[in-house]
């Protein structure tokens, strides 16, 4: 069942460590996404999985093949959608994709695919000329057209409206149920948490933590409302359960961590209550991938 598989992956440039012992795993049926901030190493594994890069150490098997060593044999059972280019900026949408098409024994109607993508009315428009999100389509069509036994997909859906990435949330999740192994590359939580069987989070080069959306959110649920700034907190915490955690933004956001049960809701509306405090927009709701993520690679920007 194992699509992909990378063991301590190492690959520099110059002084700069891309990837630092990276280790994951892919399967077959299912979808795999790798998250990471910019310059964690994500399209570094995915272009030395397809070949166009070789790794200074570690192991990588590629459908049981050596991406660089037996790339003959695997180019016809692999798609991949790169970050960015990959498509002759004077070729004409249609004419690209009947390319593509034909150096597959059994490949999908191009006609079909561009009119699956919302491209069928641009097929004779050259690339340069074709707008960013209808690039990315392109592209897309490009790695799927062969019936790939295994896609690379990098930001697939970078630039586009939410139509076009609803569509390809849908085409991801057809070659899922076609038996495809899909790895993707995103900075979208919700198209992880949405897609995704497995979900590795990648920082400066190694695996920070990997499972599934549920494993790795877990059960955990937060409550959180609006009021006045200032409410404070220690005695708002007074009242709380044993083992709950408040905090306030200077804004007036309240965020109450801990077990989430009813006796918990009650406790926060009356204290608000009793002190002529209003709580809007009350919610409860579950952790985020995205928090997962922002708890394990930090807030700060990176260059």
């Amino acid at each position: 069942m194992t699509a992909v598989h990378l063991a301590a992956l190492v690959k520099r440039y110059g002084a700069t460590t891309a990837l630092n012992g990276l280790s994951l795993t892919a399967r077959r049926s299912e979808v795999t996404a790798i998250l990471g901030p910019n310059g964690a190493g994500k399209t570094t594994a995915v272009e030395i999985c397809a070949g166009f890069r070789r790794a200074d150490g570690g192991t990588v098997r590629v459908l049981d093949l050596d991406p660089v060593a037996d790339a003959r044999a695997l180019k016809p059972r692999v798609g991949v959608m790169p970050q960015s280019g990959g498509v002759p900026v004077s070729a004409r949408a249609g004419e690209f994709l009947r390319l593509i098409a034909s150096f597959y024994a059994h490949p999908v109607s191009p006609a079909a695919l561009l009119e699956r993508l919302g491209l069928a009315d641009h097929a004779r428009t050259s690339y340069r000329r074709l707008s960013g999100g209808q690039q990315q389509r392109l592209s897309l069509a490009a790695a799927i057209v062969g019936r790939p036994e295994l896609v690379f997909l990098d930001e697939p859906t970078a630039g586009l409206d939410p139509q076009a990435r609803h569509a390809t949330w849908e085409l991801i999740e057809e070659l899922r149920e076609a038996g495809v192994a899909v790895v993707l590359t995103t900075h979208h939580m919700d198209e992880a948490e949405r897609l995704a069987d497995r979900v590795f989070i990648v920082d400066h080069g190694r695996v920070v933590a990997h499972g599934s959306p549920g494993e790795l959110t877990g059960a955990e649920r937060q409550l959180r409302f609006r009021a006045r700034a200032g409410l404070g907190l220690d005695e708002l915490l007074a009242a709380l359960p044993a083992g709950s955690a408040a905090k306030e933004s200077p804004a007036g956001h309240y965020l109450i961590e801990g077990e989430v049960r009813p006796e918990l809701l009650a406790t926060v509306t009356t204290w608000c209550a009793s002190h002529g405090v209003l709580a809007e927009d009350l919610r409860i709701e579950r952790r985020t991938l995205e928090d997962v993520f922002l708890e394990l690679t930090g807030r700060e920007l990176r260059g």
